[in-house]
Parts: structure tokens; C-alpha cells; sequence
């Protein structure tokens, strides 16, 4: 067991004898750490490395949850890479055999979907006021006012991933609440 190791089993028992700042600090060193392991495999795998944040989120709130099943005595890593690895076969499975291409890499070949007769100004910004914050700002900079990814990125000090993560969340949540109505 290396010393990050150590020192992260450490912290993990002072949290859980309440202390609340050594629990902070262990979800901090294990964030990067993380995310480091599950990009790398999801290159390997040849899934989208865009969907690291969301398997790294889902693998934090694991180890919350299950932090009571941790044995003290043993070593954390194990656990802990153990919890990972169910995640990420989880998110795999949930993602199904889907390939995905950026749009912007094809937007120039496809043709603009014709606007829906009835869809006024008024009735899109009733939709899009339904969003979180970031998903309005990103999906009014791309869609709305045609900036690309990357300027949209630079202009809301995001990554170009976390862009198009919020462009698909916002278009994923807006087609659910249309196909509702």
C-alpha cells in the first residue's frame, strides 16, 4: 500500500469518527485521483472521456453512501477502486453500445431543421427558463446565438467537454419535457 493510500485510510477513519474537515479533505485528494483512473479507461474503452466528471460524481456519492461498509482495518484502495470499477461498468451499461461523433464535426453537411410553425419566441424562452442556469447559458450561446463549443468554453470559463456535456443535458431535458407535452 503506497503512502497516498495510507494517508487516504487515515483520513477515511477520522471521518467517520465525525471529524467533518478530514471528510472534506479525502473527497478532495480522491476527486483527481479518480478521475485520472476513469478517463484512462474510458480512452480504453473507446467511450467518450467527456463522460469522466459524471462516472468520477457517481463513484464520490457511492462512497458516501457505502462509506459505514468500509472495514477500518483494511485498506481503503481496494475498496474504493472496487466502487469505481462498478460505476464505470455501470455508466457503460446504461450507455449501451452507442457510438457518439461531436455534431460540430458534421454541422456543415447537415441540413437546419425546419422551424416549427408554431413555436414562438415566447413559448422557447418558457422552455428554456425550465433549466438550470448553465445549461440556459450554454444552449442560448450555442444554439440561440451560434457560437461554438470552444467559444462558448472560453467565454464561460468551461472546458470544451463540460460544454457539450451541458448542451446534450439541456437538449436531453428539453426533448423529455416536449415529448411530454
Amino acid at each position: 500500500m503506497d503512502d497516498r493510500e495510507l494517508r487516504w485510510a487515515q483520513l477515511m477513519r477520522s471521518a467517520l469518527a465525525g471529524d467533518g474537515a478530514a471528510y472534506e479533505q479525502l473527497l478532495r485528494e480522491l476527486a483527481p485521483a479518480l478521475r485520472t483512473v476513469v478517463q484512462r479507461r474510458l480512452v480504453r474503452l473507446g467511450a467518450p472521456t467527456a463522460e469522466t466528471e459524471d462516472v468520477v460524481q457517481e463513484t464520490l456519492l457511492a462512497v458516501h453512501l457505502k462509506r459505514h461498509t468500509w472495514r477500518t482495518e483494511d485498506p481503503l484502495g481496494p475498496w474504493l477502486w472496487t466502487i469505481a470499477r462498478n460505476k464505470m461498468v455501470d455508466h457503460l451499461r446504461r450507455r449501451g453500445r452507442r457510438v457518439e461523433v461531436p455534431v460540430e464535426d458534421f454541422a456543415e453537411f447537415l441540413p437546419a431543421p425546419e422551424e416549427r410553425p408554431d413555436t414562438g419566441a415566447m413559448e422557447v424562452e418558457q422552455h428554456l427558463a425550465l433549466l438550470p442556469q448553465k445549461q440556459q447559458a450554454v444552449l442560448r450561446s450555442v444554439a440561440v446565438e451560434g457560437a461554438s463549443v470552444a467559444e462558448t468554453a472560453e467565454r464561460m470559463r468551461m472546458t470544451p467537454g463540460a460544454v457539450r456535456v451541458a448542451l446534450h443535458r439541456a437538449f436531453a431535458s428539453l426533448s423529455a419535457r416536449l415529448r411530454e407535452e
